[in-house]
């Protein structure tokens, strides 16, 4: 991040993805071409997709939006569920997993040795982080047992996927404000874990009352 008085631009960079966002042209373009001269660049324009994020804008009403249904559909027919049912809610009122979900013995352990668990939880977890806060509570859950999981485990995985279908459309919606203030909330259980009797926590921030910061785990 660079700021020169009341003008700044921020800088976002992925692997060789980069993203330039600022209050000021004279100043992006002054940083452009520094960049530019410095390194090898094809300027792609005004952003409208990166690394499996979808940006939607409408200046005249000042909406920004982030989406992430592409990147929903692709991983539904990575794990062949592009045609399944869709789903009301990501994990309901009392569903509890634990150890006790694991596999017990050798045989159980071998079948689920075919199964991609690690991969759909891993699928799960960049949706969660980039645009969907509502499934973070049950994905972070369904990681803890990545290096054992259980059938259990496996089918509570594919009943976000069917959550997800039906809510790809939703998308995290941004307003422009000029009343920037920041508001967190934040929440924990009581020894909420069948095993280790840890609790589980949450937290969001909002800005201008739209979520740009989430977290749950233990």
């Amino acid at each position: 991040m660079k700021v020169s008085g009341g003008k700044f631009i921020i800088l976002v960079l992925y692997v060789d993805d980069t993203l330039l966002a600022a209050n000021d042209q004279t100043l992006l373009r002054d940083v452009k071409k520094f960049l530019s001269n410095s390194f090898e660049m094809k300027h792609m324009g005004e952003a409208s997709y990166v690394i499996g994020l979808e940006i939607f804008r409408d200046r005249k009403q000042g909406l920004l939006g982030l989406s992430q249904k592409a990147y929903i559909n692709k991983i539904l027919e990575r794990f062949r569920m592009e045609n399944c049912s869709t789903g009301m809610v990501p994990i309901q009122k009392g569903d509890k997993f634990s150890e006790m979900h694991c596999p017990k013995n050798d045989l159980e352990r071998k079948v689920m040795e075919s199964i991609p668990y690690a991969p759909l939880v891993g699928s799960l977890m960049y949706a969660s982080t980039c645009t969907r806060p509502d499934i973070s509570f049950v994905v972070g859950m369904l990681g803890r047992y990545q290096s054992n999981p259980g059938k259990i485990h496996w089918i509570a995985g594919k009943k976000i996927f069917r959550y997800l279908k039906g809510t790809k459309d939703h998308m995290l919606t941004y307003k422009r404000s000029s009343h920037l203030e920041v508001i967190g909330y934040t929440d924990s259980d009581y020894a909420g874990c069948l095993a280790s009797r840890k609790s589980t926590f949450g937290y969001v921030f909002l800005l201008a009352g739209e979520a740009v910061s989430w977290k749950s785990g233990q």
